[in-house]
């Protein structure tokens, strides 16, 4: 399967050249994505630097910073543009190992192979290293809302770590996606789902960064809070006229 790599980018120039280097070691047959929203540290330049002495390396300079789910739905268009079976993503901070991408995808090729695959905290063998307290609660504790307000069993619906058959993202409409931050996941995995996909989770180690500064923010939080109790509350009364409409047809 021709598998793509999207790295989104902005101000990460110390963790990407590590990051590209591991991928290379790790993943030979991968081509790389570096999708950069003109980094005021030069990391798009440094990423284009790597790429004209590396074919398996592209990257798409993007006029400002949009945001996370933005960045990707952008990379997602590149790849499918250009005939790529499978499209990962990956953080640019090497808080996602790239030792650790071939479980994700072995998991595409399985016999019950599923649309899309997320390497999970918090599934039995899943884990995170270095993270203070009060992150791993926001993440439980998040997904554990999610999962209650949508009605799925994902149980890291926030992951960022995710490979998607290209065929499952051309069933989206990417043009419609205006989440953000982490909420993109958990958005992503609901298009997916209710697409009638199928989704797996694999364990995975997080490590948290060693560099720069974590993007997350309270208005991060407050985006995915927001729409993923709409999200639920739209699902909740769909399901109720449908089984209203059922009773109403019964003799």
């Amino acid at each position: 399967m021709r598998t793509l790599v999207i790295v989104p980018t902005y101000d990460e120039r110390e963790s990407l050249p590590g990051l590209l280097d591991r991928l290379r070691a790790e993943a030979p047959q991968v081509d790389v994505l570096v999708v950069d929203d003109a980094s005021p540290d030069g990391t798009g330049d440094l990423a284009a630097a790597r790429a004209a002495d590396d074919e398996r390396l592209h990257v798409l300079h993007r006029a400002g910073k949009g945001g996370l789910g933005a960045a990707y739905v952008a990379g997602f268009g590149w790849g499918l543009e250009r005939g790529y079976d499978v499209l990962c993503e990956m953080d640019a901070d090497g808080s996602h190992r790239p030792e650790e991408l071939d479980r994700l995808l072995g998991r595409l090729v399985a016999d019950d192979a599923p649309d899309l695959v997320i390497g999970s905290r918090w599934v039995p063998g899943g884990r995170v290293v270095n993270w203070p307290w009060y992150r791993s609660v926001l993440s439980r504790g998040g997904n554990t809302y999610v999962r209650g307000a949508l009605g799925i069993g994902v149980r890291d619906a926030t992951g960022g770590f995710r490979a998607f058959r290209a065929a499952a993202l051309r069933a989206v409409d990417l043009r419609s996606v205006e989440s953000h931050g982490y909420c993109f996941q958990v958005d992503m995995t609901w298009r997916v789902l209710q697409g009638g996909g199928a989704v797996a989770e694999v364990p995975i180690t997080f490590v948290e960064r060693a560099a720069g500064s974590s993007k997350m923010s309270r208005s991060i939080v407050v985006e995915a809070l927001t729409k993923v109790t709409l999200w639920g509350v739209r699902h909740r009364w769909a399901q109720l006229r449908a089984a209203s409409a059922g009773r109403g047809r019964r003799p």
